[in-house]
């Protein structure tokens, strides 16, 4: 799972949904000739990143390059179950990324059209956003 190694604040706020405003950055194949983009808003876990990527790399069969662009660096609190209310923020549960729409997630390189195709949808299935596989201009 990838999480950090270490952190400025320990917990963080939630935040703004900002699911429908559109990505600025990271929104172009830079690495390789495939890309994986997002559609949707939504927070992505390490587990379903970790999910996707084994994804990719069991049907490429180990061949080519692939590239996680997003790491999951916002600590999600929880509180165990049964917790009356007035105890306090909960533990840190998990890291989520934040995505936004047209953000790319995954790029992949040095395999076959047809088969990075499949593998970025089969890595698409794993993720809670909508996905689409983008091309190198």
């Amino acid at each position: 799972m990838l999480q950090p190694k270490k952190v400025k604040h320990r917990k963080w706020q939630k935040g703004k949904s900002k699911t429908r405003m559109v990505e600025t950055r990271g929104t172009e194949v830079s690495f390789g000739s495939f890309g994986l983009q997002a559609m949707d808003g939504a927070w992505i876990n390490s587990r379903q990143i970790e999910a996707a990527r084994k994804a990719i790399t069991h049907h490429i069969k180990r061949g080519g390059k692939v590239w996680i662009r997003v790491f999951p660096d916002k600590p999600i609190t929880k509180q165990p179950p049964g917790v009356t209310l007035g105890g306090g923020k909960g533990a840190v549960d998990s890291y989520v990324f934040p995505v936004k729409p047209g953000r790319v997630l995954f790029e992949l390189d040095g395999v076959k059209e047809d088969i990075a195709r499949e593998a970025l949808t089969r890595a698409g299935h794993k993720l809670p956003v909508g996905t689409r596989i983008i091309m190198k201009k």
